[in-house]
């Protein structure tokens, strides 16, 4: 009576701990869920406090260089202003000097460059100036703000993460004579971010668009821990509640993420995952401690309630066992008037129901046997061509996508259209619209590999899947589809009815998302086919 004695104790510990182990649950996921939310609310609103102390802290260097742009020394420097009366262009020398003064009096500079409209440089504080481009165009806002033309990254000249801004030059007339470009040091905007997380045990870290971190409210960090490529992905099209990810320190970590629009790179606040969630783990592993005392104690007691009950029961245990195992030759007799008496003549009774029901019910699977492999040829088959229907074919297409990630075996699509079935049926009827689809779907297939398979899209369109094939193969295959249809041979039955195919080829590539981006591809080159005048083979390489 092993089962029976399990069953009475499983009994005994679900009467008793599911009310309390289903209250524990209740209370831990709330407990958990106003954690998560109280983390959530924190870490949206730092990342986005952060980011716009940080894009204030830009806007404020570009003030600070446009100011210093309308200088009289650099505005001399680029060109001689003839409202100035005896002005003198600067030399190099002089303002290179006059840059490396400026550079050590203001701190967040690494290096000023001036450069005149053709991009030149005319003077640096550094030996060797940063080669960053000069926009084509200047923005407006350029003219208060600046253009960040060198985005935030680890600079090795100056061992600091750096980001470059520009700034142009005009002359009194608002003539543009050439531009001022700054390396700013971005570990100079570290006290603003440390503000706003004052009294929050949240850390903000700038990350570079390629999950380089730059600088962190909680002292240096290491450039050669990058985070990867996919997590910052994720960060970056992050909605709704944070993400759990391994910070560059290899901290599990909860984290949200914002993109300021005046710098191209990520402004992370997180929170260390084991500290969040340090007073609900001990909470929890205290109250599993109880409920794993109180399971044995419950267990003891019910163990020995079905042990006192075995004993009666065990030859009607046996019997069940046996009809489980499919010996419908079971007998029992039993007159007792008891509760095991009647549930005896009541098994008896059942057991000669399953010994009629037996033959019926093997004969009524045989018959839904047949049935479900009927519908299921009616469910993924084109009635009219034979073929593999549109369902079918989409279900091929994820298999073979996802064989295609996983093996990396790539896989061809050819996909193809009866130029003209539109005028056939105006010009013959339907029927011979029909006909001309059911020779072409029979043309396609005999020209197919043996594990090519060719589905009907819809329409005059079929769509054929050639795995593991060269994609040169793939376009032999097609051109020698369209070769099969517009030979003479196949419209030798209606010799009036003459026929032409377009057909669009393509190969799964490593960056595709899904199978419908092939899908998308050989469609694409089907109706450069079509435009090209039809009849013809596209490749969508």
């Amino acid at each position: 009576m092993k089962s029976l004695n399990s069953n009475i104790l499983a009994f005994a510990l679900l009467a008793t701990l599911v009310p309390s182990i289903g209250l524990g649950i209740v209370s831990f996921a709330g407990y958990q869920d106003v954690i998560s939310r109280n983390v959530e609310y924190e870490l949206r609103s730092l990342s986005k406090d952060a980011s716009t102390e940080l894009t204030s802290w830009l806007r404020e260097r570009g003030y600070d260089l446009r100011t210093l742009s309308a200088a009289y020394t650099l505005v001399d420097g680029l060109g001689v202003d003839s409202s100035r009366p005896g002005a003198v262009r600067i030399g190099a020398p002089e303002l290179a000097l006059y840059l490396a003064t400026v550079q050590r009096k203001l701190e967040p500079l690494l290096e000023l460059t001036l450069r005149d409209a053709d991009g030149r440089v005319i003077a640096s504080s550094a030996a060797t100036p940063a080669a960053a481009p000069l926009p084509a165009t200047w923005p407006a806002a350029s003219l208060a703000n600046g253009v960040v033309v060198e985005p935030p990254h680890w600079d090795e000249a100056h061992a600091a993460p750096s980001v470059t801004v520009a700034v142009p030059v005009l002359s009194p007339r608002n003539e543009l004579l050439g531009a001022l470009l700054a390396v700013l040091d971005l570990r100079h905007a570290e006290p603003r971010l440390r503000s706003v997380v004052t009294g929050s045990p949240a850390e903000v870290v700038v990350m570079a668009t390629d999950g380089t971190p730059l600088i962190s409210t909680k002292g240096p960090v290491s450039v050669l821990s990058r985070v990867d490529p996919e997590v910052l992905l994720r960060l970056r099209g992050q909605s709704g509640e944070p993400i759990a990810y391994t910070d560059f320190r290899g901290q599990a970590s909860l984290a949200f993420a914002t993109t300021p629009a005046a710098l191209p790179l990520v402004v992370v606040a997180q929170r260390e995952r084991a500290e969040v969630f340090a007073a609900w783990v001990d909470l929890l592993e205290k109250y599993v401690a109880i409920v794993i005392g109180l399971t044995v104690l419950v267990g003891l007691v019910g163990y020995w309630m079905g042990r006192s009950i075995v004993a009666p029961l065990r030859a009607l245990t046996t019997a069940a066992g046996r009809v489980a195992q499919g010996d419908l030759a079971v007998t029992l007799h039993d007159e007792t008037k008891d509760e095991i008496g009647r549930l005896t003549r009541a098994f008896a009774t059942m057991t000669e129901r399953l010994r009629t029901s037996q033959a019926e019910l093997t004969a009524a699977n045989e018959a839904l046997r047949r049935q479900n492999v009927a519908l299921e040829t009616l469910a993924t088959t084109d009635s009219l061509t034979g073929l593999f229907n549109r369902k079918k074919l989409d279900a091929i297409l994820v298999e073979g996508f996802a064989r295609f990630r996983r093996d990396r075996i790539p896989f061809a699509l050819i996909m193809l259209a009866i130029d003209n079935l539109d005028r056939i049926n105006d010009d013959y009827g339907l029927p011979a619209g029909d006909e001309v689809l059911v020779r072409v779907a029979a043309m396609v297939k005999q020209a197919l590999p043996e594990d090519g398979q060719v589905a009907r899209f819809g329409g005059e369109r079929f769509v054929a899947m050639l795995g593991d094939v060269p994609f040169d193969d793939a376009m032999d295959v097609a051109a020698r589809i369209r070769a099969l249809i517009d030979a003479p041979e196949f419209s030798a039955a209606n010799a009036a009815v003459v026929t032409t195919v377009s057909i669009g080829v393509a190969q799964s590539r490593e960056h595709d998302e899904d199978a419908d981006s092939i899908l998308f591809r050989a469609d694409h080159a089907l109706h450069e086919a079509r435009r090209a005048g039809g009849n013809r083979v596209q490749s969508a390489m």
